[in-house]
């Protein structure tokens, strides 16, 4: 419920805070006195329509902040989390306009986009009356409305669930036809490209090897003679292994005569020499790997550049040619397994579809029997709200199958007609103002146990009427603040009485300045008001006694 309203520097109002309660509270003021400002200030907080001329003459900016007291799974807070944003047990809204017309939003001290505050300003008031309404004239609301009248939320989400699973699978079948389709016009290029790449049969890191080894036999001459003179100079009559060998059998025969002090020398020239037949060995084994045939670096070079070749034909890399042609082979595959597969699709999505359609048309059926409750409902308010010559319908329309969608394959709207024998139509195309804010109030009651929605504003919901149906009115007014926070602006003393928290909008003026107040009524002020009201400028001792009359509930 909205907890308290600040408002600062709009239009006639230059600073002012108010705290709100529970139940109902009325809002009176004479003509003019200001307060279509509260409601603008309040608009204004909720996401509407900024401009300059709510600035009040002479300041920089408005402002107005309106802070919330939530239940902790109230969907303002589902919305927050969707944004990232911090949420807290109580909401804070904030907005500013500058004279320029330029505005600022945030929640809980944090920048949003209007768009954002206006989302959560429909989840936390609504406002009805003669010229700002929204709400349930919204026609997109209708369906959502009649579920949670009738408690089919869990129905209609399972029906939103059947509803994703058929088209994903739908999804998953114009894909896949998709797919075969652009494959099936390049079938005759995607072949002869799965041909040249078997026939070249590319093999990840194939590229550096053979760079390598041209790299060798590019030199390979070079190469051969330093081979040839190192193994010249380490083997032969006066290599290496000659000399070392010579060397360690003349030391092995004074070895006793040194008293161990030739040992170590022996042990490492004998190990020198065993490194050095490992040396010769390999410039053996590396001298017979050089490929010496005048047409080796020929066939390498052609097998470098016809792989290089066929990476840029494909765009790829030269490692990435292996997984191109597997790619491009499975694309085949799926042409001649295309049969099968859209099969089976097909057959998912009719299941799918089935199981949707049941779903669906069972909450259809749960829809249009609790539509005619609904309907019987609201006519049981309008009697005393004066209208029962008119009528309240909730039209459940089947849809086309282009049209079906996660709620369902029917739309719901709520049709009224006001005379006997008119036809219905729009609930804001065809009811006056007084008309549409009682048909609102009406609706309102026999909803009050199932909207989320704290907050209800009745915008001179008593437009019009008087006597025993503004009676009536207040009695319903009361009725839903019994469950809801209720704030009405009314001319009617009827409905004023009723309230539990009366505020009086009024001017003052100061030499040249006039601003806009509110002051909270009771015990005599009260009377007093709601006295003026019945009575007009000249408040009688018998506009007194009617007005505690109707405060005491006997008028």
């Amino acid at each position: 419920m909205l907890a308290s309203l600040t408002i600062r520097d709009v239009v006639l109002i230059e600073k002012l805070t108010l705290s709100f309660r529970r139940g109902l509270c009325a809002l009176t003021g004479e003509t003019g006195a200001g307060k279509s400002i509260l409601l603008d200030a309040l608009g204004l907080a909720l996401g509407a329509r900024a401009e300059s001329g709510l600035v009040r003459h002479g300041a920089d900016q408005a402002s107005v902040t309106a802070e919330f007291e939530l239940s902790g799974d109230h969907p303002a807070f589902a919305i927050l989390k969707e944004q990232g944003l911090d949420a807290e047990e109580r909401l804070v809204v904030r907005r500013t306009v500058s004279a320029d017309g330029r505005s600022r939003a945030w929640v809980n001290d944090q920048a949003v986009g209007v768009a954002l505050l206006k989302k959560l300003g429909e989840e936390l008031v609504e406002v009805h009356g003669q010229f700002d309404t929204h709400g349930l004239l919204n026609p997109q609301t209708h369906r959502g409305v009649l579920d949670a009248y009738a408690g089919l939320s869990t129905q209609a989400a399972q029906v939103a669930a059947a509803h994703r699973a058929w088209r994903q699978v739908e999804d998953a079948r114009h894909s896949a036809a998709a797919d075969i389709a652009r494959a099936r016009s390049e079938e005759e290029y995607l072949r002869h490209a799965v041909a040249e790449l078997d026939a070249l049969s590319p093999k990840p890191g194939e590229e550096a090897e053979l760079a390598e080894s041209r790299a060798v036999l590019m030199h390979r001459e070079k190469l051969m003679d330093g081979l040839n003179a190192a193994y010249g100079e380490l083997s032969g009559d006066r290599g290496v292994e000659r000399a070392l060998a010579s060397a360690i059998r003349t030391l092995s025969r004074l070895a006793d005569k040194a008293g161990g002090a030739l040992d170590p020398v022996i042990a490492a020239l004998d190990r020198a020499a065993t490194e050095a037949a490992d040396g010769i060995a390999g410039l053996q084994a590396v001298s017979s790997g050089v490929d010496m045939d005048p047409r080796a670096l020929e066939k390498l070079e052609d097998r470098l550049f016809a792989l290089r070749a066929a990476a840029r034909k494909h765009g790829v890399a030269v490692d990435a040619l292996a997984a191109l042609r597997e790619e491009m082979a499975g694309r085949l595959l799926l042409i001649e397994d295309q049969g099968d597969l859209l099969t089976r699709l097909a057959k998912e999505a009719a299941v799918a579809r089935g199981a949707y359609h049941s779903a669906a048309e069972a909450l259809s059926a749960a829809r249009r029997e609790a539509s005619g409750r609904l309907d019987a409902a609201v006519a049981v308010e309008l009697t005393p709200l004066k209208m029962d010559k008119a009528k309240f319908r909730t039209l459940v329309e089947s849809l086309d199958e282009s049209e079906w969608a996660a709620a369902g394959v029917d739309r719901v709207a709520f049709q009224v007609s006001t005379n006997p024998g008119a036809p219905s139509g729009a609930l804001n195309k065809i009811a006056s103002g007084g008309e549409l804010a009682r048909f609102m109030l009406a609706l309102k009651v026999v909803l009050a146990q199932t909207s989320t929605v704290g907050t209800l504003v009745f915008d001179e919901v008593d437009t019009g009427i008087g006597g025993a149906v503004a009676a009536a009115v207040g009695d319903r007014l009361a009725t839903l603040g019994h469950g809801l926070q209720v704030l009405v602006v009314t001319h009617s003393p009827q409905v004023a009485a009723r309230g539990a928290v009366h505020l009086k909008v009024q001017k003052t003026q100061s030499g040249e300045q006039v601003t806009t107040g509110v002051a909270e009524l009771d015990g005599d002020e009260r009377r007093e008001e709601i006295a003026r009201m019945l009575s007009g400028a000249t408040v009688t001792a018998e506009a007194r006694a009617a007005a505690d009359s109707l405060i005491a509930g006997r008028g």
